[in-house]
């Protein structure tokens, strides 16, 4: 390959290399830019012949990064955080805000954090803008492809390039129609398995602490009813003899119309934040994930006691 002027690359061309490598696609990696898969065909093919490597290949219907590649990947990509800390405003102003920031999350950070921050944001930084997309799963590839600038959930990427903290704690109860004769007394691991199960599988292939836990001793749930999403309950549950499984802050809202039981399997687990290189050194989204922080920690203080809460 005959190699060309180097200063021919350009940040665009660089971050175009740096999405094919992470997603491994260059139908993906166009459609997060936004252009023609021919553009980002022609942008590769342009990098191939400054770098004088193939730099992707096709192996089994997969695109393969060269060595060569994954060298170059890493360094763009180093480049492209350490430019957008340069351009970044060395100070950030909340109540002069303008800007937009996107948050990755699902059902339950929607319903217990979500409300929380927006308050905040509106008092302290009204002129910025909020928006969130659906996670299911597939929160750290958001972040990579820049859908999200920060990700908040149970999951935490042992991958190197991620930021994480820990938002909170939480665990899991039972729910049911309150003239259920296991809403009395003690729910036990033998009654808990034996009744019939209205289960929230969130869609995708996650699998909620509690399954797991249950399964890791050997037992499964009489599964009648399984749905994707909490929303709802307080309309399926009454009248039946089902019970679910919930997060303790989800569940709390339904106890004006259902009875909620510790669960003998409470599948403890974390809620937390994370975020990439991209936004680290912004002292925007350094404020908002501060923000975050302590609008939920604020909010843990005003709870009652764990085991008041069901």
């Amino acid at each position: 390959m005959k190699n060309t002027l180097p200063l021919g690359v350009d940040f665009a061309a660089l971050r175009t290399l740096r999405l094919v490598f992470e997603l491994r696609s260059f139908t993906a990696a166009a459609t997060t830019l936004g252009v023609n898969q021919s553009a980002v065909s022609y942008t590769i093919d342009k990098l191939r012949r400054i770098f004088n490597d193939p730099l992707f290949f096709r192996l089994g219907g997969k695109v393969v990064p060269t060595e060569r590649c994954e060298q170059i990947a890493q360094q763009a990509s180093d480049m492209l955080d350490m430019f957008e800390a340069m351009i970044s405003s060395a100070t950030f102003e909340p109540a002069e805000a303008d800007q937009t920031l996107s948050i990755a999350c699902n059902h339950y950070e929607r319903l217990v954090i979500l409300p929380q921050v927006i308050r905040a944001l509106r008092k302290q930084a009204p002129g910025l803008r909020l928006g969130q997309v659906n996670s299911t799963n597939q929160g750290p590839d958001l972040l990579k492809r820049g859908i999200a600038d920060v990700l908040i959930g149970p999951i935490r990427p042992d991958e190197d390039g991620f930021y994480c903290r820990t938002i909170l704690a939480e665990r899991y109860c039972c729910i049911m129609d309150p003239s259920n004769p296991l809403a009395s007394g003690e729910l036990t691991k033998d009654a808990y398995t034996a009744a019939n199960h209205l289960t929230v599988n969130y869609g995708g292939d996650w699998r909620s602490r509690f399954l797991v836990d249950l399964e890791n001793d050997g037992r499964k749930l009489n599964e009648v009813i399984q749905i994707p999403s909490p929303a709802g309950l307080d309309e399926l549950l009454p009248g039946t003899d089902l019970i679910s499984t919930l997060p303790v802050r989800l569940a709390q809202p339904l106890a004006k119309r259902l009875a909620l039981r510790p669960c003998p399997y409470p599948g403890e687990f974390e809620i937390h934040m994370v975020w990439t290189a991209r936004t680290h050194h912004s002292p925007m989204y350094g404020w908002f994930r501060d923000l975050v922080v302590d609008t939920i920690r604020q909010s843990l203080k005003r709870e009652p006691e764990p085991g008041c809460l069901i």
